[in-house]
Parts: C-alpha cells; sequence; structure tokens
C-alpha cells in the first residue's frame, strides 16, 4: 500500500520541481522561491524560503552529497546554495541570458549541467563555479536532463522531442526523435540492469512527453566501445500529457505525474502498474523519489507537494490491470493475456498465445474456432469464452455509437487513426489509406500541418482512452 502522509502548502503559485538529498525535501515554484523541509517532520527549515530568483524557479536538485542545492528560472541563472545555512554560494548566468529550464549534478558532483529556453546547454565546473563547456541543441528547448550513473555521459530531452546523448567533453554522440510534440523529462535508474556481458553495463532510461507515453531506453557502457541506446517498451497508462518522471533508488518502481492530474507508480521489472494516486486537483508537474527511505514526493499546479509512503510488505506487488484503456480490436496479445486471467480464464493464456490472438482476432472467435482451431474440449469453458467475447462486442458497439461523428472517416465509417483535410471533398477529415484510391481527387488537397494532425491524433488517442 502507498499512504499519503503529508501535504505542503506554502508556496503560493505553480510548484514545478521537487528534490531530496538524504535529510532534506526541496520544492520550487512560480512563486520565484524555493523551499526545504526536514524529513524528519516535515517543517520548513529556519532558513527557507530560498529567495534570489526575479522569476519563476523551474528546477532545482541536491549535489549527490546533499551540501549544495541547485536552482534555476526564468531569469537566466542558476544559482547555488549551501543547504547548511542557505547562503549563496555561486550566481552562474547562463551565456545567452535565456530562461534556465533544468539543472542536474553529475554523479561525482564536479559537475553541474544546465540547459536553456534557446537549445543551449552548459557544463559547469562545480568546483570553481566556472562555465567548462558549451553547446546547443538544433531545434527547440531543452527541458530535461539526466546523467548516466557512472557519469560520463547525460542525456538531455527537447521540446521537439529529441533524446540527445552527449559525453564529458560536451560531444554529441547520439540524436533521436523519442517523443511526438515534445518530451518534458527523463530519468535514469541508479541501478544496472542484471544480467549484463562481461565487461558491459546495462542501465534503463526513462523519457515521457506530450504525446502522453513514457518510454523506456537500455543503454550500455563500455570504454572501448563507447555506448548503445536502445528502446525498450512504451507505458501508456496516462491519457494525457506526461510532465514527470522518476525512478526509486533501487530501480524498482518508476512513477510519473501527468497532465491527468494523476500519479502511476510502475514495477519496473514488469511494467505492470503498483499504484495510482490521483489526489492532486490540477496537473502534476513533478515528482521524486527520496534516496534511501520510501518516501514518494509529488508536486502540482495546485500549489501543493504531497508527500507518500509505501508499504514494503506490498511494495513490489504488481497489480494486472483489470481491461486495457483502449478499443479491443487494438489488444496486443499481452492485453488478451491479461483479460483472460481478470475473466477467471487463466488455464487458456498458453493456448491463447500459441495461436496468437490478439484483440482483432479474439473478437472473431466463434464456437466451431474454439472448438477446432483451438482445441478447447470442454463445452461448458467454450460457452463462457463466448459469452465473456460477446460482451466484448457488446461493449465496442457501446463505445463506437458514442464517439463524436467528427472523429468519424466518412467513407468508411470507422475511427480515424491518422486524419488529414481535404478541402475539395465533400467533408474535411479523411483516413489517409481511404483516400489513395481517389488519388485523382486530390490535386488540392491542403496538408496538416504536423503538428495540427499530431494534435488532432492526440484528441483521438485521448478519447480512445476515456
Amino acid at each position: 500500500m502507498v499512504e499519503l502522509i503529508h501535504t505542503l502548502a506554502d508556496h503560493n503559485d505553480d510548484v514545478n520541481c521537487c528534490a531530496f538529498s538524504s535529510s532534506l525535501l526541496a520544492t520550487c515554484a512560480l512563486d520565484k522561491t524555493i523551499r526545504l523541509y526536514f524529513l524528519s517532520d516535515f517543517t520548513e527549515v529556519p532558513y527557507s524560503p530560498l529567495k534570489f530568483h526575479t522569476y519563476a524557479v523551474h528546477c532545482c536538485c541536491f549535489s549527490p552529497s546533499g551540501h549544495i542545492l541547485a536552482s534555476c528560472s526564468t531569469d537566466g541563472t542558476t544559482v547555488l546554495w549551501d543547504t547548511q545555512n542557505g547562503q549563496i554560494l555561486a550566481v552562474m548566468e547562463q551565456p545567452s541570458g535565456s530562461p534556465v529550464r533544468v539543472c542536474r549534478f553529475s554523479p561525482d558532483s564536479t559537475c553541474l549541467v544546465s540547459g536553456a529556453s534557446d537549445g543551449t546547454v552548459v557544463l559547469w565546473n562545480a568546483q570553481s563555479y566556472k562555465l567548462h563547456r558549451c553547446a546547443s541543441v538544433k531545434d527547440g528547448s531543452l527541458v530535461a536532463c539526466a546523467f548516466s550513473p557512472p557519469g560520463n555521459l547525460f542525456v538531455t530531452g527537447s521540446s521537439c522531442g529529441d533524446l540527445t546523448v552527449w559525453d564529458d567533453k560536451m560531444r554529441c554522440l547520439h540524436s533521436e526523435k523519442a517523443h511526438d510534440l515534445g518530451i518534458t523529462c527523463c530519468d535514469f535508474s541508479s541501478q544496472p540492469v542484471p544480467g549484463g556481458e562481461r565487461g558491459l553495463q546495462f542501465f534503463q532510461l526513462a523519457s515521457c512527453g506530450q504525446d502522453c507515453q513514457i518510454k523506456i531506453w537500455v543503454i550500455s557502457f563500455i570504454h572501448i566501445l563507447g555506448f548503445e541506446l536502445k528502446y525498450k517498451s512504451t507505458l501508456t497508462g496516462h491519457c494525457a500529457p506526461v510532465l514527470a518522471c522518476a525512478f526509486s533508488h533501487d530501480g524498482q518502481m518508476l512513477v510519473s505525474g501527468s497532465v491527468d492530474k494523476s500519479v502511476i507508480v510502475y514495477d519496473t521489472n514488469t511494467e505492470n502498474i503498483l499504484h495510482t494516486l490521483t489526489q492532486h486537483t490540477r496537473y502534476v508537474t513533478t515528482c521524486a523519489f527520496a534516496p534511501n527511505i520510501l518516501l514518494l514526493a509529488t508536486g502540482s499546479m495546485d500549489k501543493t507537494v504531497n508527500i507518500w509512503q509505501f508499504d514494503t510488505e506490498t511494495l513490489c506487488q504488481a497489480k494486472i490491470p483489470d481491461q486495457p484503456k483502449q478499443f479491443t480490436e487494438n489488444w496486443s496479445e499481452d492485453d488478451v493475456s491479461n483479460w483472460l486471467c481478470a475473466e477467471g480464464l487463466e488455464d487458456l493464456v498458453d493456448i491463447f498465445k500459441m495461436n496468437n490472438i490478439d484483440g482483432r482476432e479474439l473478437l472473431n472467435l466463434t464456437k466451431e474456432s474454439l472448438a477446432d482451431d483451438l482445441k478447447i474440449e470442454s463445452l461448458g469453458l467454450r460457452s463462457k469464452v463466448l459469452r465473456k467475447i460477446e460482451e466484448l462486442r457488446t461493449k465496442v458497439k457501446t463505445l463506437s455509437s458514442e464517439i463524436p461523428d467528427e472523429f468519424i472517416c466518412p467513407i468508411t465509417r470507422e475511427l480515424m487513426k491518422d486524419p488529414i483535410i481535404a478541402s475539395v471533398l465533400p467533408v474535411y477529415c479523411y483516413q489517409p489509406v481511404i483516400l489513395h484510391p481517389h488519388a485523382h481527387m486530390l490535386s488540392h488537397v491542403t496538408p496538416w500541418t504536423a503538428a495540427c494532425q499530431a494534435l488532432l491524433s492526440m484528441d483521438f488517442s485521448r478519447w480512445l482512452l476515456i
């Protein structure tokens, strides 16, 4: 179980970020302040709030030792604070003067990275407080950053959706489009993935974005061969843009916060949902795990920070979702297996997997195919499966009848997945595959911009998840 044990409501504007050290919790907000709390009783330290920034504070983070706190702001500065007394150690100005959106310490505390709205990324010497190196991404604002656990690489995420890998000399090693409409956050698991080859370390990286998804990547490190970044999986528990994600210190959990006002805690081994927390009343903008105790902090545009405590006995008991949040015809084979288990038909999971039954095939099953193709001999079991499938068909029909007409292709009367506008045809939104036979009519088609089309596709996806 997870229990809400405390709510902090001292900020008078949106909370943007929260971070833990071994003894303190730091929060920052649009109200230009940073606040510090003791973890022992969540009272505010005597020198809090910290005030210097002249505009909104976007991000704050502790050095690994916990002795220094960094904060960055729209005012174009990154400030280092002494956590013992709240005194300012250094004020580091972004070379371009652009608003600073994110800052992160390296694992050995020697360096600090700051990323700005103009795409510049600066590597600072955290001992001398001087600029060490500077670079920039091609497009978009830098809004996310995470150091690899070995400290030899760091990753940045941009508002254009690019995930970029840099080495400690600020050389761009790799860049790829990770999220449509932009990345919002990224985080490394501090624990290596078990079973790595000799001389090779694997770590998980999570990224989230405006596409409502969390993507899991596996990155491998070896001094001779460099690194390799591979996409692993996508988590789709949220039905709106995901604004924050963070791994627990032991790497067993991943938490995310979203525009849908919810916080979801995943089991990183099974990728099943452990908990869904819905106490915030506005967008959840930040989340963080404590490094050495089972505490989670979540911050929101409702101006509060919630503190959650986990029960160790139920910590890693992942639950199977009752039903995937999507149309049955789009279910994967794993979704069908989860549905079978939820309906008390777990004995049929192996049979269905062996025959590659996904959602579309499930809806097309008949009593003949159950008996002849799947070789289910029990008449009672076949009848039960058919009743459950008929219930799914009924739900599909009910959902279809409630789909807004503007989401329906006027030719096929099916839900559109990738709509375009055709100005010369009687209506404006069409499924592109349907228009291919009518290519001679499309000389005056008005294509949507990539952003506009992606936004409507997101609207469709969100409607599917309601």
